[in-house]
C-alpha cells in the first residue's frame, strides 16, 4: 500500500516510525504521520519533476522565520538523518521524488473554525503583519517569478474577460481591472519584499474550543510566495476574510487594524487595500472560469466561484467609504487634510456667524436618547402624527438636540441593516439638532458654495436639504448639511451658488414641509463625501462610531459651542457593572459572559443604552409584552386617583377576583392577592398545613418555588446546591417525570403511572416519621428542571395518591399559566388533573409585583382560624387593576391563540434542527414554553455547548435562557406577543450557532482549496 511504502521511507530517511494517513493533494502526496514518539508530522512528497528551487525556497523561508521571529505560528522543517532538508527518494515506481517533513501544527482550518469573529480576524491581522515584517529580510531567487497569482501581474485577466459569459459580470470585472490599471504606478512605487501571497481560509489554522479564546495557531503553505509590496499580502488575506462574512466591512477593518498594530502601514498603502482585494477576487473568478472550460466535469471549479461572486455583487458593501473605514481602523486621518480641518475649526470656534442670529451657549439641551426619552411609543414605527410632536416636552422655544445620541426615533425598516427587527440598526445621531419655530431663518456659519439642494419628500426624510462645500485657507475641503428646511430653498439656490458667511439662506420647515418632524434643523459636518456623495446618513451604527466620528465629527465648533455641551454620553455599562459589584451581593447573578444593559422595551424586544435591539425570547414576566400601552394607561390612571389595600373596599379587587376565577374550574372560589409567586407559594404551604394538620410535603426534584425560607425548603433547585441548606426531614423528593432522560422513556406506554408510583414511598416515609402528608407541590411543567412536559396522566395519578394520604395538591402555574401553553390556559388542564390550590405569579402583573393564590372555600375556611392574614400591598387597587388588565389583554388580543400558532411554528422548526444537528438531543414543549436539550457526542448533558449557544444567540441579538440540573437545556419562553418573523429569526440564528458547534466537533480530514496542501490540520 502507498501509506506503508512511505511509512518505511519515513523510517529509513528520518528514523521515525509512524502510521501514515493520506491527506488531500492536487499535485503532490501528503500524509499525516502519527509517530510512536507521540508527535505528529506532515510528510510532503512532491510530484515527479517538481522544480526543486520552489520547494527549497519554502524551506529556506520557514528557517528564516524561525530564526528572526520564533514566536510566529509556522511549522518547523525536520532534516533527514543525512542532514538533507529535501532528500530525493525513489517512489514505488522507481521515479525520483523530493520529500520533506514538517511539524504538524495544532488547530483546524479557518474555514471550519466559525464564527469568524472580529477578535479572531484582528489576531490574524497581527500574525500576518508580523510575518511580513519577518519576511522583509528574506531573499531568494525563486521570489522573482512570473505567475498568475502574483497580484502585481494581475492585469493578465484583461485579455481573458471574454470567458465570462454574463455581460453584467463581465462589465463588473472590466471596471475592477480598469481601477487596478489606474493604480499600478502607485503600487510600483512601493517597496517590494517576500510575501506569503496566499493567506486563504484553508492556509490558516485556528486553535481553541467552544468556551476557549480562539487564536491563530498556524499559517501554512508558502507555495505561492513571491516578491511584491506587503499591501498585496494584506489585500489577498482580506479577500478571503470577507467572503460570506455577515459583516464584511467590519471584518476587513479588523484584519487591517491587526496588521497595522504589528506592521505600520502608510495612508497610501491603506488606500490600495480595497481595489487590490477586489482585483484578487477578479483573478480568482476568471481563473476558475478558464479552469472550468478545461475541466467541465469538475463541479468544484465553478462552486468555488460562488462566494467571490456573492461578495463582488453585494451592493450593500460601500466601497466608496472603504478607504476612510480602513484609515480609521489604523488610527490614520480619515482624509489627507482632516487634521488641518480640525485645527481650522478649533482655531475659529467663537468666530463663526451665529446660525440662528443669537448665541447658543445658554440654549437648553433636550435629550431624545434611548434612556431619557419614550419617543416613539413603538420603536419599530414612527407615525407621522407622533414625529410632528417629538420633543414637545422641551417647549416651543429654541433648544438643542445632542450629537452622538442613540435614539429610537429612527424606527423604520430603512434604518435596519438586516432582515429582522432585532438586526443591527442605525441609531446614533451624527448631527446637532436645533429646534426652533417653523420659518426661523438660518444663517451660514461660514462662506461656501452649494454642493447640493433638493426636497426629499419621503416619509420622515429631510424635506428641504442643503449641502455646502467649504475650504480651509490651505484648500482642504469639508462640508455642512442642513436638513428639515422649508423647500422654498430649492427655488432660491442651485449647485455652485456662493453663500456668504452670515447670509440667511434658508428657513426651518414645518411638519408638512420638512419630512414630517417637529420644526428643527439637522446640522451635520463631514470631512469627506466619498461613498456618501449627497446622500449622507444622518444616523450611524453604534458599533461603527469610530468611523462615523471621523467622517462626520461633532459640528459644535461651527455653532461656537464647546464640544462637550452637545456631545451625548450614554450610561457607561462598565461603570454600572462596577457599581453593581460594589453595592450588590455577589450571589446576584448576571446573564451572559458579556452582560447586556437594557433600558427600554416594546412587546417582545428590548433595547440597550445604544439602541441596539434584542429579541426577548426568555422573559415570561412581561406576559403581554414590554411597555404595553393599556397597562401604562391603567397604572397612570389609578396612580392619579389612589392606591390602597384590602382593608378597604374597592370594586377593582372584586373585578380582578372574578376575572381570575372565570378561568378556573367552578370549585375554585377564593382568591388571595399577594406580591409575588414566592409569597403565594409560602401561603400555599400554610393553607395546606392548616387544612390537613400535617407537616410533610412531597415535591419533584430540582423544582423551584421561591426564595423565602419556606419556599426554599421545598425548592431542591436551591437547597441541594453547594452551600444550600439541605433537605428538611419533612420534605420528600420524587424523580421528575422526564421521559427523555428519566427512569422511564417515551417508548414505555406505562411511564406516567410508573413515574407517579415514585410518590408512594415518599408518602410512606413522611408518615413513618410522623410528619404526615400536608400536600404535593410542583411546577405543573417543571421549568428549572429542564422545560419538562410530563407524560399525560402523570399529575392526575399523583393527585389521587396524595389525596388518598390526606394531602392537598398545589399547582405552581407561575411558568405555565395564563395562556402560555396555547392549547391550555393552565398546565394542569393538559394533565387532566384538578388541583386544590393554584398559584400564579410574575406574568399576571406583567412586571408589576403581583401574585395570586386561588383555592376552594373549604381550604380557605380551614386557614381562617381567627388570625388575620394581611399583605400590605397584596391586592392593592393598583395591582388589581393591572392584574385584570393583563388577563383582559390576553383575551382581547388573542394572545393564547398566538402562543399556540407561534409555538407550533417554532416547534416545527426546532424539530427540523433536531434532525440536522447531533448536539440537539431533544426538543420538547407546548405553546411558548419550549426546551431544547443539548448533548455531547456521547449523549451526556452538553453543558458547555449550551453555555456557548446561549452566549452566541445573544451575539445574534436573541435573549434565551438555560435550565436543567446540568444547565444544558435552552429555555425559550418569550412574551406572548412574539410574531412569525421573530420565530423565524430564532430558528435562523440557532441554525447558524449549532453549525458552529458542529465545526468544533471532531471532523474528517481537511478538504483544501485549489492548492490542496495537506496540512493535516483537520
Amino acid at each position: 500500500m502507498l501509506t506503508e511504502f512511505w511509512a518505511e521511507a519515513l523510517r529509513v530517511h528520518w528514523g521515525i516510525e509512524a502510521v501514515l494517513e493520506r491527506l488531500d493533494g492536487e499535485y503532490d502526496l501528503n500524509f499525516l504521520a502519527r509517530a510512536r514518539n507521540g508527535q505528529d508530522y506532515v510528510l510532503k512528497v512532491m510530484r515527479p519533476g517538481c522544480e526543486a528551487g520552489l520547494v527549497e525556497m519554502q524551506v529556506a523561508a520557514l528557517d528564516h522565520i524561525a530564526e528572526v521571529a520564533p514566536g510566529l505560528p509556522f511549522p518547523k522543517v525536520f532534516a533527514a538523518l543525512d542532514g538533507a532538508m529535501l532528500p530525493e527518494i525513489a517512489d514505488e515506481a522507481g521515479a525520483p521524488r523530493l520529500a520533506w517533513l514538517l511539524e504538524r501544527l495544532p488547530g483546524r482550518c479557518y474555514a471550519r473554525a466559525k464564527p469568524h469573529s472580529e477578535e479572531l480576524i484582528l489576531k490574524l491581522g497581527r500574525v500576518l503583519g508580523a510575518t511580513d515584517r519577518a519576511l522583509e529580510g528574506f531573499a531568494h531567487d525563486g521570489l522573482a517569478r512570473n505567475f498568475k497569482w502574483n497580484l502585481m501581474q494581475a492585469g493578465w485577466i484583461g485579455a481573458e474577460l471574454q470567458a465570462i459569459a454574463d455581460p453584467a459580470r463581465r462589465a463588473l470585472l472590466r471596471e475592477i481591472a480598469a481601477e487596478f490599471s489606474g493604480l499600478r504606478d502607485r503600487l510600483a512605487a512601493l517597496p517590494v519584499q517576500a510575501i506569503h501571497n496566499d493567506v486563504n481560509d484553508y492556509n490558516i489554522l485556528v486553535k481553541g474550543g467552544l468556551d476557549e479564546t480562539r487564536r491563530v495557531s498556524g499559517l501554512i503553505d508558502l507555495g505561492d510566495m513571491c516578491a511584491a509590496p506587503r499591501v498585496c499580502d494584506l489585500a489577498i488575506a482580506g479577500a478571503y476574510v470577507v467572503l460570506d462574512h455577515p459583516k464584511p466591512e467590519r471584518a476587513l477593518a479588523a484584519l487591517v487594524r491587526g496588521y497595522h498594530a504589528a506592521n505600520r502601514l502608510s495612508a497610501a498603502e491603506v488606500d490600495l487595500i480595497w481595489p487590490l482585494l477586489r482585483m484578487r477576487l477578479a483573478v480568482s473568478v476568471v481563473n476558475s472560469t478558464l479552469m472550468a472550460a478545461q475541466n467541465p466535469d469538475d463541479p468544484y471549479v465553478t462552486i468555488s466561484q460562488a462566494p467571490a461572486w456573492r461578495f463582488l455583487e453585494n451592493a450593500s458593501v460601500n466601497g466608496g467609504l472603504m478607504a476612510a473605514r480602513l484609515r480609521v481602523a489604523c488610527g490614520l486621518p480619515v482624509t489627507d487634510g482632516a487634521e488641518r480641518v480640525h485645527a481650522y475649526l478649533n482655531q475659529n470656534r467663537g468666530r463663526f456667524a451665529a446660525m440662528f442670529g443669537t448665541d447658543l451657549g445658554e440654549a437648553p439641551m433636550g435629550s431624545l436618547s434611548v434612556e431619557n426619552s419614550t419617543w416613539p411609543q413603538n420603536p419599530f414605527h414612527m407615525p407621522i402624527e407622533e414625529a410632528a410632536r417629538v420633543g414637545e416636552e422641551f417647549g416651543t422655544g429654541l433648544w438643542l438636540g445632542y450629537y452622538n445620541e442613540p435614539r429610537l426615533i429612527y424606527a423604520e425598516p430603512g434604518f435596519r441593516k438586516g432582515p429582522w427587527k432585532a438586526s443591527d440598526r442605525r441609531t446614533v445621531h451624527l448631527a446637532v439638532d436645533v429646534f426652533a419655530p417653523a420659518g426661523t431663518v438660518l444663517h451660514a456659519p461660514l462662506s461656501g458654495r452649494v454642493e447640493a439642494v433638493e426636497n426629499r419628500t419621503g416619509h420622515l426624510d429631510y424635506g428641504g436639504v442643503v449641502i455646502l462645500h467649504h475650504e480651509t485657507p490651505q484648500g482642504d475641503a469639508f462640508y455642512t448639511l442642513y436638513g428639515h428646511l422649508d423647500p422654498e430653498v430649492c427655488d432660491r439656490l442651485k449647485p455652485g451658488d456662493p453663500v456668504a458667511q452670515g447670509a440667511g439662506f434658508a428657513r426651518l420647515g414645518d411638519a408638512g414641509q420638512n419630512g414630517g418632524w417637529a420644526p428643527h434643523v439637522h446640522f451635520q459636518l463631514a470631512l469627506t463625501t466619498q461613498g456618501m456623495e449627497t446622500d449622507w446618513p444622518g444616523v450611524g451604527d453604534p458599533d461603527e462610531m469610530d468611523l462615523w466620528h471621523a467622517v462626520c465629527p461633532n459640528p459644535a465648533a461651527l455653532l461656537n459651542l464647546p464640544d462637550d455641551k452637545v456631545f451625548y454620553r450614554p450610561s457607561d455599562k462598565a461603570a454600572v457593572l462596577a457599581g453593581r459589584r460594589a453595592h450588590f451581593g455577589g450571589n446576584l447573578s448576571l446573564t451572559y459572559d458579556d452582560p447586556v444593559m437594557l433600558v427600554r422595551g416594546w412587546k417582545h424586544h428590548l433595547f440597550d443604552e445604544w439602541g441596539r435591539p434584542y429579541l426577548d425570547a426568555y422573559n415570561n414576566v412581561p406576559h403581554v409584552g414590554h411597555a404595553h400601552p393599556r397597562i401604562q394607561a391603567v397604572a397612570a390612571d389609578q396612580l392619579q386617583r389612589m392606591n390602597s389595600n384590602t382593608r378597604y373596599l374597592h370594586p377593582a379587587q372584586l373585578a380582578f377576583a372574578e376575572k381570575v376565577l372565570s378561568k378556573l374550574p367552578a370549585r375554585f372560589e377564593v382568591c388571595f392577592f399577594v406580591n409575588s409567586g414566592t409569597e403565594a407559594n409560602e401561603l400555599a404551604l400554610r393553607l395546606a398545613r392548616a387544612h390537613t394538620g400535617n407537616m410533610g410535603m412531597v415535591t419533584p426534584d430540582h423544582g423551584y418555588h421561591g426564595n423565602t425560607t419556606g419556599a426554599i425548603a421545598i425548592s431542591a433547585y436551591k437547597f441541594n446546591k453547594p452551600g444550600g441548606v439541605g433537605q428538611a426531614d419533612w420534605v420528600e423528593l420524587v424523580e421528575v417525570a422526564d421521559d427523555y432522560r428519566g427512569s422511564f422513556r417515551r417508548d414505555d406506554a406505562e411511564r406516567a403511572t410508573k413515574f407517579a408510583d415514585f410518590v408512594d414511598p415518599a408518602i410512606a416515609r413522611l408518615q413513618e416519621m410522623g410528619h404526615g402528608v400536608a400536600g404535593f407541590i410542583a411546577e405543573t411543567f417543571p421549568s428549572v428542571g429542564g422545560q419538562i412536559i410530563p407524560p399525560k396522566g402523570y399529575l392526575a395519578a399523583v393527585y389521587d395518591k396524595i389525596r388518598a394520604a390526606g394531602g392537598v395538591c398545589i399547582a405552581d402555574e407561575v411558568q405555565t399559566g395564563l395562556g402560555r401553553l396555547g392549547d391550555y390556559y393552565f398546565g394542569f388542564e393538559h394533565q387532566g388533573a384538578e388541583p386544590d390550590i393554584v398559584v400564579m405569579g410574575k406574568p399576571i402583573g406583567n412586571g408589576h409585583p403581583l401574585g395570586v393564590l386561588v383555592t376552594t372555600k373549604a381550604i380557605a375556611q380551614s386557614f381562617d382560624n381567627g388570625i388575620e392574614y394581611f399583605s400590605t400591598f397584596g391586592g392593592s387597587t393598583l395591582s388589581c387593576r393591572i392584574g385584570k388588565e393583563v388577563l383582559d389583554i390576553v383575551d382581547d388580543e388573542g394572545l393564547q391563540e398566538n402562543a399556540r400558532l407561534m409555538g407550533e411554528r417554532l416547534m416545527t422548526g426546532l424539530r427540523v434542527l433536531e434532525g440536522e444537528f447531533g448536539c440537539v438531543g431533544d426538543v420538547r414543549g407546548m405553546g411558548l414554553f419550549l426546551g431544547v436539550e443539548l448533548i455531547n457526542p456521547d449523549g451526556s448533558e452538553g453543558t458547555e455547548i449550551c453555555r456557548y449557544v446561549k452566549n452566541r444567540m445573544r451575539d445574534h441579538r436573541i435573549l434565551i435562557g438555560s435550565e436543567g440540573p446540568k444547565d444544558n437545556i435552552l429555555k425559550i419562553r418569550p412574551p406572548l406577543t412574539i410574531e412569525a418573523e421573530d420565530v423565524d429569526m430564532i430558528l435562523w440564528a440557532l441554525r447558524e450557532v449549532l453549525a458552529e458547534v458542529g465545526d468544533w466537533a471532531p471532523a474528517p480530514a481537511c478538504d483544501h482549496d485549489h492548492h490542496h496542501t495537506g496540512c493535516g490540520c483537520c
